[in-house]
């Protein structure tokens, strides 16, 4: 056990507010785990390094006892003959068959990779019905997802297995290739959705039903990596409650689907933002998802018209790409448009408006929560502003000690509600939760009316088309090639994807000035998402007297000199 963060015994509803602790669901003694495997319970962080939570709504007050995929998978919506999940080539599962097929994977990873429950287990794939499924079994067996992203290269997935301590893994066989290569050690990989014998889904298993494994409420259920402003990407802890809370406020209160709806966007599975928009909206309320495994507005635009997609989640980035193809496809099935990850102008709202006659709902999110908890829909919303707090959640701005600022001054925006920040054995829990308040990392002002309005990114975080991007992750895979000598890598305003990437290098003395060949080595070592869209090749970065690289110098620069 790591001595920096051993167990710490808690109840389910620690670290709630003062007015909070006497909440009926929260009792003083500790609801036993149902985990075998420790490891996530134990690198928890100390307890005074915990947020403060607020249960304020009688739906969030969840029993002792909650498995999440039990409860998505039999609510009170979902039908056996009812459908679930959607493909672009027409095939529709309903939620009996997911039913079946999710027992099937937890047969098989309890029975053949001898998973028991605390493991934590990763997923990588496309977004398809059968990532979903397994994102569920793993939830049912009482295993830890661990949901990445199909196009994260090996140095990534061995850096998350080694944080996470993996020992298992679920990956769909087109993507096998790069999780082989990381050279995970111990790593058991089973693959789905290809011939061979050893395939998952080519495995016998019985027909019985897997019985959900009884999990404590305060168990967890999934660690979601984000990127970190230092380059080493952070694991965020969230319990089984806080899979259902997600659904209980904003989906419940904001968003509001209906039976009926089908569900579609641009987020992959990977990211909180698609595994609720996708996953555990619809199934909270009996309601169908198109998974697509591509998903760019080239794709969104027909699949919203064939398939009737009726609630859309994706990033402003696309909003304002699809608007040139509105005219060609149909749309009048759409009637919940939501937009996070980046901030959302209020141009591209009046556009998106105008055109289709639909408010898009804008929110702002992380990681560390889970999903959105500001917003605000239909008349209440207020074009270039963000919102007001979800119901369930509390919201201030704050300046650098803690202190809450006038309405209209700029500060940080502090937060806290049903899900906190709990960061998997990292010290940077302690910049994230100050004072029991969640501290985003963005800079917002507070209006008069209680409106809160997005000003910037507080961080070196660029957040382009949606994606978190850390510079130093992107300069720790340049500096690994061997003629870059020193490289700083910042964000840039761009009005398509809100910030894009710029790297500025030095190269060793006689190197030829190839962005093409960086290019080409940072997609190999990164998601392409994270690639450089500009290089500019320096003499020498620019330096403080004391040698501190000055980045807002840089920010700043004229992109036309020299860039590639």
């Amino acid at each position: 056990m790591d001595p920096m963060h051993p167990t710490h015994p808690r109840p389910p509803g620690y670290g709630r507010a003062p007015e909070d602790r006497a909440d009926p669901v929260a009792p003083a003694r500790r609801v036993p785990s149902a985990h075998v495997d420790t490891f996530a319970r134990d690198h928890l962080p100390p307890p005074d390094q915990w947020p403060d939570l607020s249960f304020d709504l009688p739906e969030l007050h969840y029993p002792e006892r909650l498995n999440c995929a039990a409860e998505l998978l039999d609510g009170a919506g979902s039908a056996p003959g009812r459908p679930v999940f959607r493909t672009a080539a027409g095939e529709t599962w309903t939620y009996g068959e997911l039913r079946t097929r999710v027992d099937r994977v937890a047969h098989v990873l309890t029975r053949d990779l001898g998973v028991v429950p605390g493991n934590r287990v990763l997923l990588r794939g496309p977004t398809t019905p059968w990532l979903a499924a397994c994102w569920l079994a793993v939830l049912k067996a009482g295993a830890v997802a661990v949901t990445v992203l199909a196009q994260q290269r090996p140095h990534e997935l061995s850096t998350m297995c080694e944080i996470a301590g993996i020992r298992h893994a679920l990956c769909d066989s087109r993507a096998l290739d790069d999780l082989a290569r990381a050279g995970i050690p111990g790593l058991r990989i089973m693959p789905y959705g290809g011939d061979g014998l050893d395939d998952l889904l080519n495995r016998p298993v019985p027909g019985t039903p897997y019985p959900a494994v009884d999990t404590a409420a305060d168990d967890v259920a999934l660690i979601a990596f984000t990127s970190g402003t230092t380059g080493r990407p952070k694991g965020c802890m969230h319990f089984h409650r806080d899979v259902l809370a997600i659904a209980d406020t904003f989906s419940r209160h904001v968003l509001k689907p209906r039976a009926d709806d089908v569900f579609a966007g641009s987020p992959p599975l990977g990211f909180t933002f698609g595994l609720g928009g996708l996953v555990v909206f619809p199934m909270r309320v009996g309601a169908s998802a198109l998974l697509l495994e591509q998903a760019g507005p080239k794709q969104l635009l027909p699949a919203i018209a064939e398939h009737g997609v009726s609630v859309l989640f994706t990033a402003p980035t696309a909003y304002r790409a699809m608007l040139d193809g509105l005219d060609s496809h149909d749309t009048g099935s759409l009637r919940r448009c939501v937009s996070a990850g980046e901030n959302l102008p209020a141009a591209t709202w009046q556009a998106w408006y105008e055109r289709t006659g639909l408010r898009l709902i804008n929110g702002i999110g992380a990681t560390e929560l889970l999903h959105i908890f500001v917003s605000a829909a239909d008349e209440d919303i207020r074009p270039g502003t963000t919102g007001v707090p979800v119901p369930g959640w509390h919201a201030r701005v704050q300046d650098e000690n803690g202190e809450p600022v006038p309405d209209g001054t700029p500060g940080l925006l502090a937060v806290r509600g049903p899900v906190g920040c709990r960061y998997l054995a990292d010290p940077r829990q302690g910049t994230y939760v100050r004072d029991g308040w969640n501290i985003t990392g963005d800079t917002y002002v507070r209006e008069a009316d209680g409106y809160f309005r997005y000003v910037a990114r507080a961080d070196d975080m660029i957040i382009s088309a949606g994606y978190n991007i850390a510079g130093p992750e992107v300069e720790e895979a340049l500096l690994r090639h061997p003629d870059v000598v020193e490289t700083a890598v910042v964000g840039r305003d761009d009005e398509a994807r809100g910030q894009v990437v710029v790297a500025y290098a030095v190269l060793k003395e006689g190197v030829r000035q190839d962005a093409e060949a960086l290019r080409a080595f940072v997609r190999a070592e990164l998601a392409p998402y994270k690639c450089p869209r500009e290089f500019v090749f320096l003499d020498a970065l620019p330096r403080t007297a004391t040698g501190k690289l000055q980045r807002f110098r840089l920010r700043a620069a004229d992109p036309a000199q020299s860039p590639s």
